[in-house]
């Protein structure tokens, strides 16, 4: 999960250390004197790849970003700099590892984006923090009353070929319900980025409270499946 970001907004330029000129938040050497800046408290993994909010991002694109900025960052071209510059680029070098992480991944660049834009799932985003998602209630009951009988007939000897073909049987409505939900998360940053463009302020909010949902559903399936493979393993034990 992504750490929630310092909002953007809270600093809006910060001062280089070199020769003491503001400059914009988002850019990364000085307007003046061209040194590298401090980082500051940034926040925003898109402004800082110079990319828009969007959710649908080019993997080449991306790449190509991260390796202009990491020749532009490397320490090893501030080897003999002033001490500020030398801190900088190391400031700067890693805080876009962890950007170019985030937003390769599909999941972590919608998490991100719901901390940046403020939403965030209610009573926190781990399995558990929360009620279980009404879309999953079904699913959920039924793999619960599934496991416990697998698991007294484990415990009673019972055949162990069974009880695994039992626990892929099992599975398989699950991994169906994240294929589906993985579709609806696609279609769902394709409206982002239509709204981002030209909807109006209540379609973007509508777009981002329905992904926070879909993403605390995707935390419950993903320990859904994880709870079977831990059955799995305990058989082979």
């Amino acid at each position: 999960m992504t750490p929630d970001p310092i909002p953007v907004q809270a600093v809006s330029a910060v001062e280089c250390r070199s020769c003491g000129a503001g400059a914009p938040v988002d850019e990364h050497f000085c307007p003046q004197c061209s040194r590298i800046l401090a980082l500051g408290r940034h926040g925003d993994y898109f402004t800082f790849f110079g990319l828009p909010r969007k959710l649908t991002i080019a993997r080449a694109d991306l790449e190509h970003r991260f390796r202009e900025l990491s020749r532009q960052f490397h320490p090893d071209f501030y080897y003999n700099a002033p001490p500020a510059e030398r801190l900088a680029s190391l400031e700067r070098s890693s805080y876009l590892n962890d950007a170019y992480r985030a937003l390769g991944n599909p999941v972590s660049r919608v998490e991100h984006l719901l901390a940046i834009e403020g939403v965030t799932p209610p009573g926190g985003t781990e399995p558990g923090a929360a009620q279980v998602p009404p879309a999953l209630l079904e699913e959920v009951f039924a793999l619960n009353e599934e496991l416990d009988e697998i698991r007294e007939l484990r415990e009673s000897g019972g055949d162990r070929a069974e009880l695994r073909a039992r626990l892929e049987t099992a599975r398989r409505p699950i991994e169906l319900k994240r294929e589906g939900h993985e579709r609806t998360v696609e279609s769902l940053g394709a409206r982002w980025d239509s709204a981002l463009d030209e909807g109006s302020a209540g379609e973007k909010r509508t777009v981002l409270e329905a992904l926070r949902d879909r993403l605390l559903e995707r935390n419950y399936i993903t320990n859904l499946l994880a709870t079977i493979e831990r059955e799995m393993a305990g058989l082979e034990r």
